[in-house]
């Protein structure tokens, strides 16, 4: 019988796994996305808000939120490619809508390729709906 898997509020301990499955799920990502400065950087911003699944001590899945007061927004939901297909990813935004509506969180953002059309759905299905909005960016490192 596999081992469950768990969430739970991310740990020190989980940095080696979390970076690794990050590089694997996300490759070749911009210079102002490496894995280890975004997670220093979320450790000391509602670090409450930064979950991981493990399943027999790795770490198979994590979802990252935050709020500013007007929105959340949701970055880094990944799950292992052998772990796919069972809820995982749903359950981990689960809990980072939870945390955000303790939070008083109104309304949820998040950002996709729009040529990523099968995470698209996976949001849509989620109730997420894709609105007509430009979205701008400015590189600061």
């Amino acid at each position: 019988m596999p081992a469950p898997i768990t969430i739970r509020p991310f740990q020190p301990e989980d940095e080696l796994g979390t970076i690794a499955l990050w590089d694997a799920v996300f490759p070749g990502e911009a210079p102002w996305n490496n894995p280890s400065d975004v997670i220093a950087r979320k450790r000391t911003v509602q670090p409450e808000l930064f979950f991981v699944a493990i399943n027999g001590g790795d770490v198979v899945g994590t979802v990252m939120a935050g709020f500013d007061g007007v929105r959340g927004w949701v970055h880094h939901l990944a799950v292992d490619p052998a772990h796919r297909r069972n809820g995982l990813a749903t359950e981990l935004m689960r809990r980072a809508e939870d945390g955000l509506k303790a939070l008083g969180c109104a309304k949820l953002n998040l950002q996709v390729r729009s040529t990523n059309l099968g995470v698209i759905r996976f949001y849509e299905a989620l109730g997420f709906d894709v609105e007509d909005r430009a979205s701008l960016g400015k590189p600061l490192i």
